[in-house]
Formats: structure tokens, C-alpha cells, sequence
């Protein structure tokens, strides 16, 4: 490979210290003043930028300003983008499909779905008009673990996952010259669902804490006696290990592997599903959506606290289960029409689409104090400990004027970093403040703790945290006009809780910053 360099490079060209494997053919790209000359390996080219490999590294060169000559070289007048998807079959078989005909049919295009094999299918995308083809979509249905692989061995574009990446993943991502796949930009929340425990409708019980889910699926509660009046072994059910439910599973249970002798383990949700439905003495761990005709149990604690399952307590993640479904990205460019599909999937159109597919969409919603009974419930129950009745008075008071909305934020066990989903929201709520969606409003962080330790020093730890969650959408929002709005913190401690204090769950549950308008 040479490089001829008879000036200086033009503003074309960038240069990304990555370093794939070489797989395509030579190409030569030459500058129109024919001042510059590169030639390699072409690695992609998205209809508008090329990616040459070099034995300087890979180079992103923007393809207005070159010529290509070579065997590599693409056809530039029928130029089909291809994007390749691969991971969890809880986003690859029903809602991706649905996402990328939906972003089709509202831009006026037609899709055909060809079907490779049970696992693998593309879906082509063209103009009604003439039938040009645009692009086509690969869809590989494996696991989330897969999905990585695919990733970290060049065989796919985009990440489906269930879970976060995982610190080996990770790992192995930056030693492959990807960078850090946590990083802003490089994974999106597309959509929301939730590990909800399951038995068949023939069984009487109807409530578990977490607490008791994690001893069924570790050995150490083995009778439904101990639930309701059944003398009968428990049968637990989970998801494969190898599956980003199976791990999300054991994360959240706090288990290990090994402790899971039991159990019977399911390839996918709907089988998952449909075996307990037919087994009255078995439970199971499932996606939210997927449970058939299941009786959903409500998770309980010992302080008489249950929080279900609804769509609103998922997307608030007032609801401990649960689960963001994740795509997690390349830093390269993805092509055009692929980067506006993307772009799609947080509209409100795709919100919509998201809910019909069974999933808990990430549009805001506003909810009035009226309507959460069960938080002022809880409290009230608090009141006249640590708490004082006036202290809860007051904060009634000003939340009655406020409508709460359903984003909030909640941070890692251990740690000053926000979870997953609410790095996730702390974009979308950004993105609303530069869309001016609340201009002319009162936008309020309001902080609140669990109950561990003293009241004073949890109020004050729940200040810092509205204030941390401010600053971060704040700096996020690099467009928004914040004159336009009346932004600020407000702290109440552990006034509101939203589950007991008495599991680490629960404590991370109740540690949050709700944000309320006005």
C-alpha cells in the first residue's frame, strides 16, 4: 500500500485509530486536484464516506471529494445500503420487523421480508415508485452474548441486547480498536420490558417478594406451602444462562450460577411461557412481553409494600425488574438511511409502534398526584419516625401542584453513575428541552433516598443527586434555549419510598430523581 502525499491532506479526510480485520478489496482514491492518494483495503462505504484500511490505521474519507478506481470500488449510481443486526430474539423477531416497516411505510417506501432461515431473515427495503432498492436490512437471531460476538469479530453492524454489555465485552471491544462501547451515542435504549414472575391461573398464589424469587431459584425454598395453601414442589423456571434474560435473571436474584441445580431452563420466552402454563406447580422468570395467558404475580415486601407490573411503574422504573432493551452501535458511520431509522425509533410514531408490539415505550408521560395513591401511601406509613408529619405535608403540598413525569433517573448500585436506562433518559429528556416541548414551564428534579441511615443525611444525599441529574441533562441539551424555562432542584429524602428498605433492591428502588412540571 502507498500513500502519495503531494500536499497537504484536504478536509475530506479523518483518520480513527481503529484496526479491523481486512476483508475487502484494493481501491485507490484519488483527490480531484489530484493532490492526494490513498490507497487500501475498502472496509465499507455508507453511499456517502469511504473506509479504507492502511497500514496507518483506518481512514474515513469523504467520498464527494475523491474518485475510486480499483476492483473494490462500489457502484455509485445503484448504491444499496446493508446493515447487518444481530443478538436477542426478543428484539429481532417482532419489534425491529415492525420498526424498520413502520419508518418505511412514513416514508413512503415498500419492504419484503425473505426469510433465510428460522434465525435469519433480511428485510429489503425500495421506492414504490420504480422499485430502486435502498437498502436491506440482515436481521440474525441468536442471543445477546452472540450479538457482542458478532460484533467484536466484524460480523455485524448493530448490537440487539437485553442486558447491558458486559465488563469482558467491553474489554475485549477496546482491545479490538472499538473504543468504549458505553460511551454517549455508542448504545440506545429502544425500548422498555420486565422479568415478571409467572404460575399457571390454576395456582391460588398471587403475590412473591423478591426475597423469596431468589430463594425458589437458588434450592432454598422448595414447597408452595411457604406461598399459599399448596403442599407441592415448586418447579422453577428461567431462561437460558447463555441469554441476556437468563443473566439479567441471576444479576438481579443476586445468584450465582450454580445456585440454579433446579431449575429448568428455557431457550425462549414463549416457551418459557407456555410450560408454565401447563405446569400448576411451576413458576417462572419472562419478559413482560410475553406472558401469555400466565397469572402475573405482584412483588410484595415484608413492610407490606407491592409494586406491580403496569406499564407506567416499568417505564418510571418504579417496577425493580425492570429490563431496557439495548442497540448498541459501531463508531463508525452507519449509512444514511440507516442512521435516520435510528433516528426514528425515538420518535413519537415509533412510540406507538413500540407499545403495539407488547414492549413499554420511553414517551413522557405526565401524572398527577391524584393518581398515585399507593406512593402517598407509602408515605404517610413513614411519617412520625425520622420523617416528620409536617415535612410529608409540605411535600404533598407542593407536588399537588405538579404533574410528575414518567422519566426518571437512578444510578448503579454503588455509585455516582446513572443506570443504564437513565443515561437513556437523560438523552431524551435533552432532546425534548432542544425541541422546546417545555418552554414556558417549570421543570423540577426532585430527589429522594432510601431510608438507611439518618434522615438529615439522606436528604441532603438526595439533593446532590437531583443536582447531578440536572447538571448531566443540562450539559446534554447543548442546543436548548434553558431561558425559556424555569429549571431547579428540589430534595425530600426518604419521604416517599417506593418498596422496603430491607433488601438491596429495594434501597436502590427507592434511591431517585423524579422529574415534575408545572
Amino acid at each position: 500500500m502507498d500513500i502519495v502525499k503531494r500536499a497537504a491532506f484536504s478536509a475530506a479526510l479523518f483518520i480513527f485509530g481503529t484496526a479491523l480485520p481486512v476483508f475487502a478489496q484494493d481501491v485507490t482514491l484519488t483527490s480531484r486536484d489530484k493532490s492526494v492518494e490513498v490507497s487500501g483495503n475498502l472496509l465499507g462505504f455508507d453511499g456517502e464516506f469511504y473506509r479504507v484500511e492502511t497500514e496507518y490505521g483506518e481512514l474515513t474519507i469523504d467520498g464527494s471529494g475523491v474518485d475510486c478506481a480499483g476492483p473494490g470500488c462500489p457502484n455509485l449510481t445503484a448504491f444499496v445500503a446493508e446493515l447487518d443486526i444481530s443478538g436477542a430474539s426478543e428484539v429481532g423477531r417482532l419489534l425491529l420487523p415492525a420498526l424498520i416497516e413502520a419508518f418505511a411505510a412514513q416514508n413512503e417506501l415498500k419492504t419484503e421480508r425473505v426469510n433465510e432461515t428460522d434465525d435469519a431473515f433480511s428485510i429489503t427495503m425500495s421506492q414504490k415508485s420504480d422499485g430502486e432498492t435502498l437498502a436491506r436490512f440482515f436481521i440474525h437471531i441468536s442471543s445477546s452474548g452472540e450479538g457482542f460476538a458478532d460484533l467484536l469479530a466484524d460480523q455485524t453492524d448493530i448490537v440487539m441486547s437485553t442486558r447491558e454489555i458486559s465488563p469482558k465485552e467491553r474489554q475485549l471491544a477496546r482491545a479490538a480498536g472499538m473504543g468504549d462501547l458505553t460511551q454517549r451515542g455508542r448504545a440506545r435504549v429502544l425500548a422498555l420490558d420486565a422479568l415478571v414472575a409467572i404460575v399457571s391461573n390454576q395456582n391460588p398464589v398471587n403475590e412473591i417478594s423478591v426475597l423469596q424469587l431468589s430463594q425458589i431459584y437458588s434450592g432454598k425454598l422448595n414447597n408452595w406451602k411457604t406461598l399459599g395453601p399448596q403442599d407441592a414442589e415448586i418447579t422453577p423456571y428461567l431462561r437460558d444462562l447463555e441469554t441476556g434474560s437468563g443473566a439479567v435473571a441471576l444479576q438481579r436474584l443476586s445468584l450465582k450460577e450454580a445456585e440454579t441445580t433446579t431449575t429448568h431452563f428455557s431457550p425462549d420466552n414463549l416457551d418459557l411461557a407456555t410450560r408454565v402454563s401447563i405446569d400448576p406447580f411451576g413458576i417462572g422468570l419472562v419478559g413482560r412481553s410475553a406472558t401469555l395467558d400466565n397469572k402475573i404475580l405482584t412483588l410484595t415486601g415484608t413492610c407490606d409494600r407491592s409494586l406491580r407490573p403496569t406499564r407506567r411503574n416499568v417505564k418510571t422504573e418504579d417496577y425493580p425488574l425492570t429490563t431496557p432493551l439495548f442497540l448498541y452501535l459501531p463508531a463508525r458511520r452507519l449509512p444514511k438511511i440507516a442512521r435516520e431509522f435510528l433516528s426514528y425509533t425515538r420518535s413519537p410514531a415509533a412510540q406507538l409502534v413500540i407499545r403495539r408490539a407488547g414492549f413499554v415505550d420511553q414517551a413522557p408521560e405526565e401524572i398527577s398526584l391524584d393518581f398515585q395513591g399507593d406512593r402517598l401511601a407509602n408515605a404517610i406509613s413513614i411519617a412520625g419516625n425520622e420523617v416528620a408529619v409536617k415535612d410529608v405535608q409540605n411535600m404533598v403540598g407542593e407536588l399537588r401542584k405538579m404533574q410528575r413525569l414518567t422519566t426518571s433517573f437512578r444510578f448503579e448500585t454503588g455509585s455516582v453513575r446513572l443506570d443504564a436506562q437513565s443515561r437513556s433518559n437523560v438523552e431524551q429528556l435533552a432532546s425534548a428541552l432542544e425541541a422546546g416541548i417545555y418552554d414556558g414551564k417549570s421543570l423540577v428534579f426532585v430527589g429522594f433516598s432510601d431510608g438507611e441511615g439518618a434522615a438529615e443525611a439522606n436528604l441532603e444525599i438526595s439533593q446532590r443527586r437531583a443536582n447531578v441529574v440536572k447538571a448531566a441533562v443540562e450539559k446534554a441539551a447543548e442546543t436548548a434555549d434553558l431561558r425559556q424555562l424555569e429549571v431547579s432542584v428540589q430534595a425530600y429524602g426518604e419521604a416517599m419510598p417506593m418498596a422496603c428498605d430491607d433488601t438491596e433492591w429495594g434501597r436502590q428502588v427507592n434511591r431517585r430523581v423524579e422529574v415534575w412540571i408545572r
